[in-house]
């Protein structure tokens, strides 16, 4: 079951439900990387392909969640914003 917001949810005055949308959105992320890479990885070890982008591929792809993450952790703003 999924969870419920207590109250109607929006993004521009509710600080709390910006950040669930945030980190919901950063799992979403790290699911997508990690089901792509390992599907490259598995293809490349089983078919013993020469992708020397591949190594590349995944630590851009990794420098770019860590920054998402220090996004959302370090510099993002959460604070109530009232219109």
């Amino acid at each position: 079951m999924p969870p419920r917001w207590p109250r109607q949810p929006d993004r521009k005055t509710d600080p709390e439900f910006r950040r669930l949308e945030d980190l919901i959105n950063f799992a979403v992320h790290v699911g997508v990387y990690a089901a792509t890479n390992s599907g490259l990885w598995f293809v490349h070890i089983i078919k013993s392909t020469q992708w020397p982008w591949l190594l590349w591929i995944n630590g851009i792809w990794f420098g770019i969640l860590v920054l998402h993450f220090i996004y959302i952790k370090a510099i993002a703003d959460y604070s109530s914003i009232k219109t």
